[in-house]
């Protein structure tokens, strides 16, 4: 059985991190390596680290500022914002990137997914997507950190990037980001149903009990932000929860 894993996020902006409601990142919250040094003393599984406003820069990743990183982080860390080709995946992986979220340019180049997929692993490839409700109650796809419509519904395009390699999917809930009042268990099911490779749900944790709902709905991961910078809840403490709920979690021993 494949056991629960609990991802805190990091909005990196600029030099420090972020994080705000909606997508609408405001908040200063500190910076990226202390928050590192921090999570890889607690019980935490991974770490997913996304510059937000690296595609709309059109910047490359700071290589170096990554690879500090990296030698801190002893948990296996995705890094994404403003991927965008082959190149900038290996230099990541070579940083010490153990994952790599590909989100705006699979859109108009879906190639760079198998591209990536078959040259370092779907193991490597994290498909992410965030999306937002429609008018006429379903869902549809965003890309450039939420502002630019994609035209295509979230469980479509989450099936098109497994057949293309992607190795996970991050669905995060564009509306529910930050609002601390649980996660879109509709959006989580409906994605968790198109594919049989693992989901991370994100977007509005605010307790221990809003991923115990999400992990019903069909994810196998949580990932998570404000429930972390805002309150004084642990993932220790989320893992016990989960683990007397019934929910298999991993337990790390240093």
């Amino acid at each position: 059985m494949l056991k629960a894993r609990i991802i805190p996020t990091l909005l990196w902006k600029g030099t420090g991190l972020v994080k705000g409601v909606a997508f609408d990142s405001w908040r200063r919250v500190g910076t990226v390596l202390p928050a590192i040094k921090v999570y890889t003393l607690r019980e935490v599984d991974e770490l997913v680290i996304l510059d937000i406003t690296a595609m709309d820069d059109g910047k490359d990743p700071d290589y170096d500022m990554i690879s500090d990183w990296a030698q801190e982080c002893f948990v296996p860390v995705t890094i994404g914002g403003g991927v965008r080709n082959l190149e900038q995946i290996k230099r990541l992986l070579r940083c010490g990137a153990d994952k790599v979220a590909i989100n705006s340019a699979a859109y108009e180049y879906p190639e760079l997914i198998s591209e990536a997929a078959f040259k370092f692993g779907s193991q490597c490839v994290v498909a992410s997507i965030d999306a937002r409700r429609t008018l006429d109650g379903g869902y549809e796809c965003y890309s450039h950190s939420g502002k630019k419509p994609a035209g295509k519904k979230p469980c479509t395009w989450a099936k098109r990037c497994e057949e293309l390699g992607a190795g996970e999917i991050l669905i995060t809930s564009i509306e529910q980001d930050g609002t601390m009042k649980g996660y879109d268990l509709e959006l989580i099911s409906e994605v968790a149903s198109a594919v049989a490779i693992p989901v991370i749900a994100s977007g509005g944790a605010g307790n221990p009990a809003h991923m115990l709902d999400a992990l019903r709905h069909g994810a196998s991961a949580v990932a998570a932000a404000s429930i972390f910078h805002f309150t004084e809840q642990t993932p220790a403490e989320v893992k016990a929860f989960l683990g007397q709920h019934g929910v298999a979690v991993r337990r790390i021993i240093r």
